[in-house]
């Protein structure tokens, strides 16, 4: 029964400052707040965060860093980042639309597998 706390206790002696345990920055607030309207995919007709729309499968995850890191240094205003999500939703939704997935022994898949992980093909 007192384990709970004792594991509270813990977190909050192991350097967690204040008391909100889901830590969120300043910066976070307006994205998790800001909301867009996207006409495109799984999000159409639907309002949704700037927040989830970052974290959605059409912003790749090295984007999505490159994005969140430039908020957070100032370079890129909230308006701007929204433009970018919008606009690579967007075109990302489209082009799933346009282009279903293929199937895996297209070689156009196995060459995109073979770039992502590269193996040898013969042995020694």
């Amino acid at each position: 029964i007192t384990v709970k706390s004792s594991n509270q206790d813990t977190v909050t002696a192991a350097g967690e400052e204040g008391n909100d345990p889901p830590k969120e920055e300043p910066w976070e607030t307006p994205l998790k707040t800001t909301v867009v309207n996207i006409d495109a995919g799984e999000f159409q007709g639907h309002k949704v965060s700037l927040w989830d729309l970052l974290h959605s499968h059409y912003i790749p995850e090295e984007n999505r860093k490159e994005l969140l890191e430039l908020y957070e240094a100032g370079e890129l205003t909230l308006e701007q980042v929204k433009t970018v999500v919008s606009t690579i939703v967007t075109r990302a939704a489209a082009a799933e639309r346009a282009e279903p997935a293929a199937p895996v022994n297209e070689p156009r898949a196995e060459a995109a597998a073979t770039e992502a992980e590269p193996t040898p093909l013969h042995g020694d």
